[in-house]
């Protein structure tokens, strides 16, 4: 199985660990493929490859690090890229010219997002699409909500699921109607005082407009990655950590444990195997496996790729590289 590596120095071969060329030493945070393109989001923009992942041109989007990048469904080689500082970008040429969506930041309270002492400001971190309207689709913001848009991107309304505002990374349920997964720090907007946020997976069942939250016999909770298997019984996986400073560094490592769903949230099972049950190494980064449903491959800060099997089997693909930040499976 081939698969790419995005860490945070550059885009690596899963098979063979050798480093793209054109994108070293970048910090690449989401890694999509389609229409036979590749495309990063890096820390100083967009970029794409037309080989595989092999070599990789800078495509634009001058407005601070890229966070995501999504793929307009039908859209005719239409791009969607989001930043920090929180603003979104859309392309209709597959990436050679660029404009800011600048509705979005229309949306009330947007004045307020924030990242808490970080004077860059917010971070729009995850973009998705709805896969049967690709006019509706959902931008989340740490620190600042779901930004929902179901006209194309002229018009946006703003979501904070059970009062939580820092959301991390947004999946769309492939088969079912307006159901959208969430992971969920616990930041504050604005830092401001109130009822404590519960960091860990959401869900909602209308579109984003009420959430639910499924992390509660989650041990520990707090979450950024995830991923939805797009085949029977889509297997919702989320890593999950004590907190967003767990590492390996810390005394007994970061305590990190890997959880699948195999009903949409309601019920939880953990992945791990014996050395990772906690895991030492933070998890952080998650794909499915496209060769068996309910498998995933796993990246850690420590540099390495492991397969995990539907029945918790932990095999290691690759190891030795900086610490992984995205991952992308070729059938």
């Amino acid at each position: 199985m081939d698969f790419l590596v995005g860490t945070n120095a550059g885009v690596f071969s899963g098979e063979s660990g050798r480093p793209s060329a054109g994108i070293d030493g970048r910090g690449v945070r989401q890694l999509v493929r389609a229409d036979g393109h590749v495309y990063a989001a890096a820390a100083d923009g967009v970029y794409a490859s037309t080989d595989g992942g092999q070599s990789w041109t800078r495509q634009g989007v001058d407005a601070g690090e890229v966070w995501s990048v999504l793929v307009v469904p039908d859209g005719g080689g239409a791009l969607l890229a989001s930043t920090q500082p929180a603003h979104l970008f859309r392309s209709d040429d597959s990436g050679a010219t660029w404009h800011e969506v600048t509705a979005f930041l229309d949306v009330p309270g947007s004045e307020r997002w924030c990242v808490p002492d970080n004077p860059i400001g917010a971070r729009a971190l995850t973009i998705a699409t709805d896969p049967f309207d690709a006019r509706r689709y959902w931008v989340g913001v740490e620190v600042g909500g779901v930004i929902a848009t179901e006209d194309g991107g002229a018009h946006w309304s703003v979501t904070e699921p059970c009062g939580n505002a820092d959301v991390h990374l947004l999946v769309a349920h492939p088969q079912h109607r307006r159901v959208l997964f969430a992971t969920m720090g616990a930041g504050r907007l604005d830092m401001r005082t109130g009822d404590a946020v519960v960091p860990g997976p959401y869900r909602s069942d209308d579109g984003g407009q009420t959430w639910r939250y499924l992390g509660t016999d989650l041990n520990p909770r707090y979450a950024r990655a995830m991923c939805l298997d797009p085949r029977p019984p889509h297997a919702l996986t989320v890593p999950a950590m004590p907190d967003f400073r767990s590492s390996v560094r810390d005394p007994g490592g970061a305590q990190a444990m890997l959880f699948r769903s195999d009903d949409g949230g309601t019920t939880w099972r953990s992945l791990g195997d014996a050395e990772h049950t906690p895991s030492k190494v933070r998890l952080t980064a998650v794909t499915p496996d496209p060769r068996e449903a309910g498998s995933v491959l796993v990246g850690s800060e420590s540099g390495e790729v492991w397969h995990v099997s539907a029945d918790a089997r932990w095999d290691r693909l690759c190891d030795g590289l900086p610490p992984v930040q995205a991952l992308l499976t070729y059938g």
